[in-house]
Order: C-alpha cells, then sequence, then structure tokens
C-alpha cells in the first residue's frame, strides 16, 4: 500500500528542498522516486548519473498519448531577502503557505504527486504522464533533455500542462526570452594616465545607451512582426539589462566589464534578427573605438539561453481540454516564459494552468493561498475523469 498523503503536507515535503538552481535537485528526486514506487510506479531520470535530472513517469497505460502534467523543480536563491521565516519550511499564515516555490511551482507538482493514488484507482484510458524537470529558472535548460527522449525510449505525450502559477487561468501564449553575457576587455593602466588605456567600463556605458535604444525602438514598434490578436503586458517585445561589473579599483582604468542582458521577444517576432541587430551595433561602433585604444581588446557576447515563445494553436487541443476543465470560456497570455513552448516545438499542444498568482513568485514570503490548491485539486481530478473516460 502506497503512502497516502495531503497536497499541503507534499507541498510543505518539496519546499523543504532547497532546490536553487545552483543547487543539485536529486535529493527531492529520490524521495519522488521513492513515492512514485511505493504506489508500484516505475520512474526514469534524463539524464543519469549527473548532478541534476529530469523525472518522467507514466500513471495509467504505458503508451503513446495522453497528457504530462509538467512542473520545474527548482527555485530562484533567496540571498538578500527578508524573509519572514525560514524559506525552506512552509508556514501556514492566514490562509496562505509561505515558502520559497510554494507559488513556484512546487504546489503543482505537489497537489499532482498527492493525487496520484485516486488516479490509480481510477480506470485510466489514457495516460498521465509526470515530468518534473530542472534549471528552468536560468534558462530552461533541463526539459529539453527530457524531451529530446519523448518518443524514442520514452513515450511522447499527445498534450502537456504546465503548472506555472497562472491563478488557474489557462493561458495558450507566453513571449519567449534569449539571454547574453557581453564581455569587453580593455588594457587597464593608471588612473591618471588614461590616454594610455582603454576602460572597459566606458565602452560598456556605450553598449548600454545602444541597448537602451534598441529597447525603445522595439517598444515603438508595439506588435509590429508578431502574431495578430494577441494582449500582452507589455505588448511589446521588451529588452532588459539585469547584471553588470567591472574593474577593480577606483585609480585602476578597468580593463574588464561584463554586461547581463536578455530580451524576450512576442510570438512571431523574429528574435535572430534583434540579437543580429545588437552584434552590428558592437561592430560598428564600439569595435573600432576598442581597437583604436587598444588592438589587444575584445568584445565577446555569449549567449546563455534561448527559450521560444509559447504560440496559440488553432483548434489546440491542450487549450480546448484546459478551457472544458476549468469552465473558463477564453484563454489568456503571460509575459514570463516558461518550458511550455519547448513543449510545443517538439509537437505537444501546451498550456500554462497552474495554482498559484505569478506576483508571489521570486520574492521574499512567497505565498500560495490554499484556496488556490483546492482549485487545482478539483481540475486535477476532472482531468481524471477525462482521462478515464
Amino acid at each position: 500500500m502506497g503512502e497516502r498523503i495531503s497536497s499541503i503536507e507534499m507541498i510543505r515535503r518539496l519546499v523543504g528542498y532547497d532546490t536553487v538552481s545552483t543547487k543539485s535537485n536529486l535529493a527531492l528526486i529520490g524521495d519522488v522516486r521513492r513515492y512514485l514506487a511505493g504506489h508500484g510506479i516505475a520512474s526514469h531520470l534524463v539524464p543519469e548519473g549527473q548532478e541534476k535530472a529530469n523525472l518522467f513517469a507514466t500513471i495509467g497505460p504505458a503508451a503513446e498519448g495522453g497528457i504530462a502534467l509538467s512542473g520545474h523543480t527548482d527555485v530562484v536563491p533567496v540571498e538578500g531577502q527578508p524573509w519572514s521565516s525560514d524559506p525552506f519550511t512552509l508556514v501556514e499564515r492566514d490562509g496562505r503557505l509561505y515558502g520559497r516555490g510554494s507559488a513556484d511551482m512546487k504546489s503543482f507538482i505537489a497537489i499532482a504527486l498527492a493525487l496520484v493514488p485516486e488516479f490509480l484507482a481510477r480506470p485510466l484510458k489514457r495516460p498521465v504522464h509526470l515530468c518534473l524537470s530542472y534549471d528552468e529558472e536560468v534558462g530552461c535548460r533541463g526539459a529539453p533533455e527530457l524531451l529530446r527522449v519523448l518518443g524514442r525510449t520514452l513515450p511522447k505525450p499527445a498534450l502537456a500542462i504546465i503548472g506555472e502559477p497562472t491563478s488557474m487561468k489557462v493561458v495558450n501564449a507566453h513571449k519567449g526570452t534569449r539571454g547574453f553575457l557581453t564581455t569587453i576587455t580593455g588594457r587597464d593602466g593608471h588612473s591618471s594616465a588614461p590616454h594610455r588605456a582603454a576602460n572597459a567600463i566606458s565602452i560598456m556605458g556605450r553598449l548600454i545607451v545602444g541597448l537602451e535604444t534598441i529597447a525603445g525602438e522595439l517598444r515603438a514598434a508595439g506588435d509590429k512582426g508578431a502574431m495578430p490578436g494577441l494582449d500582452f503586458d507589455p505588448p511589446w517585445t521588451t529588452l532588459s539589462i539585469g547584471t553588470v561589473a567591472g574593474g577593480t579599483a577606483h585609480n585602476i582604468v578597468a580593463r574588464e566589464c561584463r554586461l547581463g542582458w536578455e530580451f524576450r521577444p512576442l510570438p512571431g517576432v523574429d528574435a535572430d534578427a534583434i540579437a543580429a541587430r545588437v552584434e552590428d551595433f558592437i561592430a560598428r561602433e564600439l569595435r573600432p573605438a576598442l581597437a583604436a585604444a587598444a588592438p589587444e581588446g575584445r568584445i565577446e557576447t555569449q549567449p546563455l539561453f534561448a527559450v521560444p515563445a509559447l504560440a496559440p494553436e488553432p483548434g489546440g487541443a491542450a487549450e480546448a481540454l484546459a478551457l472544458r476543465l476549468t469552465g473558463a470560456n477564453r484563454a489568456t497570455t503571460v509575459a514570463y516564459a516558461s518550458e511550455a513552448g519547448q513543449f510545443q516545438e517538439t509537437g505537444i499542444s501546451a498550456v500554462l494552468c497552474g495554482p498559484g498568482d505569478i506576483a508571489q513568485a521570486h520574492k521574499p514570503d512567497e505565498f500560495i493561498a490554499i484556496e488556490q490548491i483546492a482549485a487545482c485539486e478539483a481540475f486535477l481530478r476532472r482531468l481524471a475523469d477525462w482521462a478515464a473516460a
């Protein structure tokens, strides 16, 4: 007889694992594997023998098709945030559950796991697949490892619901995201003779101005080039600077400066063209200036991640099912990215729908309202009815 545990207790269990993206998720994955094995469900790790892994398991017939319930196991850091309690100890207060990952997005995973005995009690005709990923928060790096083997060594679902915190609304479209690290290497020297050096920070400042100019142009372009009829907030492709670091002392001309930046294209927008615009600006405006001061200087841009947008599917099967299960009349959009676009690229119809509010994600005292847990449980029980029909 397998372990039976409430959704809240399972959330407490999963939140208790510190799975910040810089750390391994294997302790959490191992716990989930033991729990599933106790219910007679085999699970698979992809890749095996590494410090992190995706988990794939099937409830019901071991067959192609059916639906994937997917969620990422990693969370964002808590350092420097003024939490009122231990981020990795679930605390219930005023109808809310506080803890890192409670909203984004361990609660969806936990509720699906807690309902495993109910799924098993049903004569499922369609398989329900569980997909747990890693490194979503740092560029959706884990899910592609799993998606590559679906339909080859593991069964490929027909549909996927990614349980990001949407307040149980159905989301059929989101922006993509591309991240980069640009490093400028100049020439260091004494600050009393800057003309004999090449200040990497000063040149990086020109890149920052250039990026802000491109960001303004993207805003002015609005939804030009995007799929028509989509309602995003904001309704344009955004470009943002996230990190900057350089220099060693106030009296040393900075030899190196590093800039982390990203842009988030609307579905249908040519992301390659935006990246090319930035590279063209660097080639025309910055490299000649750097070469004049320091011929040995370098400007290098490293792509960090590229996550595809999620586009509405004409007659999308996942959207139709999720709307039916929620009782909603229409789907909506979100500005953040997820693994849903990666599922879609592999031919799996995908939407987002999960408990919690993205407004609580990544913040100190992250929480999920208990009423959202009940709503997700009802949603997944209706999904079990569909899978058994």
